[in-house]
């Protein structure tokens, strides 16, 4: 007598699990970010106070100094993670990110000369001009190693060296209209301290509508991301895909650098958690690293005030001593292969 085949088993694939645990801990951090500063207050008083705010010095605390800087670092976060995991796949680079490309720094630049000989132009240029700086320091960077060769280490090589060449310029401004340069250091100080509701609303509509539009590319940067001859042969045009994923890519980031400045690293190490955790397929991976670029930031927005509390410690900075080792790890690996 034949014993019947056994029936294949089906293996669950939890990957899609993560966007919900990612959407949890992104509202655990936001609460956790209302709570935690000079003055500590309960969790449950604080989720209250958000949504029935009153007269106590409390609901000032929250809804006027918290809610506003946690929104814009959320926002700013989300942009940086989708915009490193963007170009990365469009470069087809495990260490493209707006910083090490020199986008954040020419963003700066911008939003300096802006403020420096322009002081009259309103704050809702300040994005576009830090897209255009941002563009223009990236496109450097692409030139410069593609005169050598293109490997990702060149074109990081070549992204370190435009965003040290364009931070030089940056600083002679500062020094040469130190008085002028005053009221750009705030926006450029790499933190989000003092943030307001204006900021937030300077950057949600860029930003919001960035992160759609990128939703929206997610089946073109999964045949990107295949290389330059899978993606021809699968009927994909290139250079348009190209061209319009890194000015999406430039848009996030620049929009994160005007209102919150240089805040190196995030644009790197979210992508690469947000591909271990769900894989390649940027369906999922893409929005994973808006949530987990959002709760970073925010999380470093934390750290930022309790590590020298009351006094506050620039983010960037923290962000910098977490992402530095992550990315000489890197590059070691990348330099291997």
């Amino acid at each position: 007598m034949t014993r019947p085949l056994a029936q294949p088993t089906r293996r669950v694939s939890w990957r899609p699990l993560w966007l919900p645990l990612g959407a949890a801990l992104l509202v655990f951090v936001v609460l956790a970010s209302l709570a935690l500063g000079a003055t500590d207050l309960p969790l449950a008083q604080v989720a209250a106070l958000l949504f029935a705010p009153n007269d106590s010095t409390e609901s000032l605390v929250v809804h006027t100094l918290r809610l506003p800087r946690t929104v814009v670092a959320a926002l700013a976060g989300a942009g940086l993670g989708v915009s490193g995991l963007m170009l990365q796949a469009v470069t087809r680079n495990p260490l493209a990110d707006p910083g090490i490309l020199g986008v954040e720094a020419g963003g700066a630049l911008a939003i300096l000369v802006m403020v420096v000989f322009f002081p009259a132009v309103p704050g809702w240029l300040f994005v576009p001009a830090a897209f255009l700086g941002g563009l223009l320091a990236a496109t450097a960077a692409y030139s410069v190693a593609r005169s050598v060769g293109i490997t990702p280490l060149r074109l990081a090589l070549a992204g370190v060296a435009v965003a040290s060449l364009v931070g030089a310029a940056s600083r002679v401004i500062q020094i040469l209209w130190e008085q002028r340069a005053q009221g750009a250091l705030f926006a450029l100080s790499g933190s989000v301290a003092g943030r307001t509701w204006e900021h937030a609303a300077q950057i949600a509509p860029w930003m919001i509508g960035g992160l759609l539009a990128a939703l929206l590319l997610t089946p073109r940067l999964n045949i990107l991301a295949l290389g330059e001859d899978v993606a021809r042969s699968l009927g994909a045009r290139l250079e348009r895909d190209s061209v319009l994923v890194t000015g999406l890519g430039v848009l996030l980031a620049a929009a994160s650098v005007s209102v919150v400045g240089p805040v190196g690293f995030v644009g790197l190490i979210i992508p690469h958690a947000a591909r271990t955790l769900v894989g390649a397929d940027h369906r999922l991976s893409l929005p994973l690293a808006a949530l987990l670029g959002a709760a970073f930031l925010v999380v470093a927005d934390i750290a930022a005030r309790l590590v020298d509390k009351p006094a506050e410690t620039p983010v960037g900075i923290l962000v910098a001593a977490a992402g530095a080792p992550f990315f000489v790890l890197l590059a070691r690996r990348v330099g291997q292969k």
